[in-house]
């Protein structure tokens, strides 16, 4: 099963099985909660602040059904299993489930999300400190909201503060922002890092986000596949960095991006949001990963974070009520504890430095003497909420999470040398034929 997207559109007689159950349903709250996602950090979010707090109902239980991200796996099994939903009895069915920005879209416009204002209970006062572009990304062409997220992802530049020194005498972030504010002084950063023994960039991939999420354009609009121009522009950007000797040949999250960002790395920065910096700098930076986290340890505490070139989003993981839930009170209350409570926002930002989908309780913590130390003491949460400010609804459609992977995948041997340009959109072009049969392009 390659993908709901045929099934969800044509999905008559599922919508009419879906509307035949909510009719015969009762009131009553089940009694296991089945909830599907890909890694451990909703699971942490939820056990922290909802199971930890005691308002999971102790009759409950709670079923993790965890699938890996990588390669579309998780979609495949998510789709499998809302195929079947209604077949299901009510314990077997899943309550919640988890998606991602890159197809957040293709399952919010379907029956099987429940609009989570009508249906769950959400008010408008009560998602009114989220931000709005997080709304606007689960939001269904009919205007119902069908998933919210505790997340705000605005992306920024993560560097090394000992690399600032040497390049430029200082380090300090809102310094160091005055020489990466746009493309042009960016490029020439990168010069001068190069001059000094330094990698702008870890590999190919690492400006890719700031590229695409600022096209003119989605990929996709009535089936026809189109490339917006900030795409090529990154592929542009990202050969003459590899011919310079500005980035290290890595790929993204790889071991060798990795090493790149440890002690005796060499790589100036990265570009990431908050979740980014938890889930992989931070770690990467340890030279004793079982050690504490403090300065010292490796590269840890020698980092600052700015705003960069361009404003940009980077992923962003929402909550979804699946269609034939027994559990709608408890979902609602898990959805509002999650993504709508102030303190509740406020504490997951400063325990684990990310940020947080609600304005308020972004401005308290820019406004505290909150530090980070793997940024060396810095309240980042500043800069996020000024990057989060300029943030405005993105060109997004479902196919986004396939065809940025492809994109990157397609483009690596070119960037190395090892084929032309031509031949990497060809290989792109192929392999979106496989994928997505159903979509028309012309390059």
């Amino acid at each position: 099963m390659k993908s709901l997207i045929k099934k969800i559109f044509v999905a008559v007689t599922i919508t009419a099985a879906i509307t035949g159950c909510k009719s015969n349903s009762t009131s009553q709250e089940g009694k296991v909660l089945n909830i599907a996602c890909w890694n451990e950090e909703f699971k942490t979010r939820f056990t922290d602040n909802f199971v930890a707090k005691g308002l999971l109902p102790e009759d409950v239980k709670i079923n993790w059904i965890m699938t890996p991200n990588e390669n579309t796996v998780y979609q495949s099994k998510l789709d499998e299993l809302l195929v079947q939903q209604m077949d299901l009895p009510n314990d077997e069915r899943l309550d919640i489930f988890l998606v991602e920005a890159d197809y957040a879209l293709k399952y919010a416009d379907t029956p099987y999300t429940l609009d989570v204002i009508q249906e769950i209970g959400l008010t408008e006062d009560d998602l009114k400190n989220q931000y709005p572009y997080t709304k606007e990304m689960m939001t269904d062409h009919e205007g119902k909201l069908k998933g919210v997220s505790w997340q705000a992802c605005p992306g920024g530049f993560i560097y090394r503060r000992s690399i600032a020194k040497d390049v430029f005498g200082y380090d300090e972030p809102e310094e160091v922002q005055k020489q990466l504010k746009n493309w042009v002084l960016f490029d020439n950063t990168a010069g001068l890092c190069k001059e000094k023994g330094y990698y702008m960039l870890a590999g190919y991939d690492d400006a890719f986000r700031v590229f695409s999420d600022n096209a003119e354009c989605p990929f996709v609009t009535d089936n026809k596949l189109t490339i917006p121009s900030t795409i090529k522009d990154w592929v542009s950007q990202t050969k003459i960095y590899t011919e310079k000797g500005y980035n290290h040949h890595a790929n993204l999250f790889s071991d060798e991006s990795a090493r790149d960002a440890g002690k005796d790395g060499k790589v100036f920065g990265y570009f990431g949001p908050a979740w980014y910096i938890d889930y992989f700098l931070a770690p990467a930076s340890l030279q004793f990963p079982k050690a504490e986290r403090t300065i010292g340890n490796g590269s840890y505490g020698d980092w600052a974070f700015c705003a960069g070139p361009k404003p940009f989003n980077w992923g962003g993981t929402w909550i979804c009520a699946a269609s034939g839930t027994d559990n709608k009170k408890l979902i609602r209350e898990i959805m509002y504890t999650l993504t709508c409570k102030k303190d509740v926002m406020a504490a997951i930002a400063k325990e684990a430095g990310d940020f947080t989908n609600n304005a308020e309780a972004m401005k308290e913590v820019a406004e505290s003497d909150y530090k980070n130390p793997f940024l060396g003491g810095q309240n980042h949460i500043k800069v996020f909420l000024k990057n989060a400010q300029a943030l405005t609804k993105k060109h997004a459609c479902p196919y986004d999470q396939g065809l940025c992977e492809k994109l990157q995948e397609s483009f690596s041997p070119f960037f190395a040398g090892d084929v032309t340009e031509d031949d990497a959109w060809n290989h792109f072009f192929a392999e979106v034929e496989e994928m997505y049969p159903n979509l028309e392009h012309t390059f």
